[in-house]
């Protein structure tokens, strides 16, 4: 059993059942299109404010995707990425390319042009479907990754500066409906996602057919999602947290809401028009959603919400006050923590469960299939309350680091996965995170690796030395705060600073420069800890 044979069962057993909506806030909200108007048109209607799609087609056009591929010589031993925005699109290719065999290489929407490069050179990737927002980045890389032999432009028409990609719907929609039929076998590689090591340089993790098919069974198990389900799906849908969640909706055919551009009165509208039962959120948008609601901008009285019965968040730390406030807006809601990692395919390895709204602050116990344990240096147990390293097992954990073995190695020992993350066991066996082994910065919901800044600033001729931590923030978690040396006689201002951080992208752009000196170890590493006890009172705030 694979994931695209789930996807072929819902489409036989509910057709024309509704799969998934996308919402647009921007578009015109009276457009609505349904997919009867994909096989009528040439193009995608992108500024519908509402589109829908159903299960069987769903599955026709992933079969077409497929097919398409296929026709490309991208099959078994293939890679196929994807550059594009949230848009009901990315289902049929990702489970097109699932289904011609091919890995799936799925890109974060945020990456510069250096990363969607070596991202694709790394991979040896062979094709690219991108979205409107991204043509001049594949323009300008095109002829870079000598692998790369095949372009899909998805969306309307294609622009004169992508002349050398083709047309989604032209290319795709020519090819056959039915299931190509290729032998895949559960243990094949399926899908390549990337995250970052602690140096800041992106690691391929490599992951197969089966260990997406567990990830659906731990996602059910987890929230019970049923038929009479609808999921709403904000975050990104290259991020495994996202994709992963929403197939806990594959398994039970339940339905999908895909919402661009979350905000408090479009995730409550969305709720109650759609009818949505679960919600994924994270930390930024809950904390939005409790500020319209405590100003008085939002009223529940105006939204039909009585059937959102459960509200969990994942991908970064959630604070106990939160949840508290939250719970005060909606009382007989469920809650639920996720803790996951893209090494273990996303969310569910640890969770806290519905039932256990007492230990909010914990991410949990180990979900159903999995072990986890706090280790020591040597990888050795530590005793109960005391603080050592994560490690997981279970039916998700990646194959390997690709093309990395010495990352592999560091990360994959004796059927362990080492997290980095550090953490204890209380007396009734919840596990709590207290830092992180590595210097990721987690800000709303993304991670933040200091180094990429550190070396963006050191390129100023007057930097002599420069730390990024993170600080505290209300609404996002943390943000970059950055203390810079500068050379003697030398003059720099935080504006430049500031000025010059302007070429990152905005969420790794730096909240506030402080000018001081950079404590280094006899080894040369930068003391971390010590940066934060001297500027504690900064970062608190």
């Amino acid at each position: 059993m694979l994931i695209t044979d789930l996807l072929r069962q819902n489409a036989a057993s509910r057709g024309q059942d509704i799969a998934i909506v996308e919402i647009n806030p921007k578009a015109a909200q009276d457009r609505v299109v349904s997919w009867r108007d994909y096989e009528e048109s040439e193009s995608y209607p992108d500024s519908a404010g509402r589109r829908e799609m159903t299960w069987k087609y769903l599955d026709d056009q992933a079969n077409r995707v497929a097919n398409f591929c296929l026709s490309r010589g991208i099959g078994h031993g293939s890679k196929a990425a994807m550059l594009m925005m949230n848009a009901l699109e990315w289902f049929p290719i990702y489970f097109g390319i699932l289904r011609s065999g091919a890995m799936v290489v799925p890109l974060s929407f945020r990456n510069t042009k250096d990363e969607v490069r070596d991202s694709l050179t790394l991979t040896g990737t062979d094709a690219i479907f991108f979205g409107p927002e991204f043509t001049g980045i594949i323009r300008d890389i095109e002829g870079e990754t000598p692998s790369l032999g095949t372009h899909v432009f998805v969306g309307p028409g294609v622009p004169k500066d992508a002349s050398f990609a083709q047309n989604y719907r032209q290319s795709v929609d020519s090819h056959s409906s039915l299931n190509p039929g290729i032998d895949i076998a559960p243990d094949d590689d399926a899908a390549i996602y990337f995250t970052s090591g602690t140096m800041g340089k992106p690691k391929a993790i490599l992951q197969t057919h089966a260990s997406i098919l567990s990830v659906c069974l731990t996602e059910q198990r987890n929230h019970g999602q049923t038929r009479d389900d609808v999921f709403l799906c904000m975050a990104p849908l290259f991020h495994t947290g996202s994709m992963m969640h929403w197939l806990g909706s594959l398994i039970s055919a339940g339905g999908a809401v895909l919402l661009r551009e979350p905000k408090p009165e479009s995730i409550l509208k969305a709720v109650s028009d759609e009818g949505v039962t679960i919600a994924f959120m994270l930390v930024p948008w809950a904390q939005d959603v409790l500020q319209a609601l405590e100003g008085g901008k939002l009223k529940l009285s105006d939204y039909r919400l009585g059937q959102w019965r459960l509200m969990h968040i994942g991908a970064q730390p959630v604070p106990v006050e939160l949840i508290s406030r939250w719970k005060e807006y909606f009382p007989e809601q469920q809650y639920d923590t996720n803790y996951g990692l893209s090494e273990a395919m996303g969310p569910g390895c640890v969770h806290l469960g519905v039932m256990n709204t007492h230990k909010i602050g914990a991410i949990g116990k180990p979900g159903e299939g999995w072990l986890a344990d706090i280790v020591d240096d040597d990888g050795k147990p530590v005793p109960q309350g005391k603080i050592g390293e994560l490690i997981v097992s279970g039916p998700s954990v990646m194959k390997c680091y690709y093309n990395d073995e010495e990352a592999t190695a560091a990360a994959l020992r004796d059927g362990w996965l080492f997290t980095g993350d550090m953490g204890y066991v209380d007396p009734d066996g919840f596990i709590f995170l207290v830092d992180r082994k590595k210097d990721i910065i987690i800000s709303g919901g993304e991670n933040i690796y200091p180094i990429q800044i550190e070396d963006h600033i050191r390129k100023l001729g007057q930097v002599l030395d420069v730390a990024v931590i993170g600080a505290n923030h209300k609404r996002l978690g943390e943000v970059p705060i950055a203390i810079v040396s500068i050379k003697p006689d030398c003059d720099c201002d935080e504006e430049e600073i500031m000025a010059h951080c302007e070429e990152l992208p905005r969420y790794k752009r730096p909240r506030r420069c402080i000018f001081g000196d950079v404590p280094r170890n006899p080894t040369g590493k930068i003391e971390k800890p010590r940066l934060r006890a001297m500027y504690s009172d900064v970062l608190s705030n």
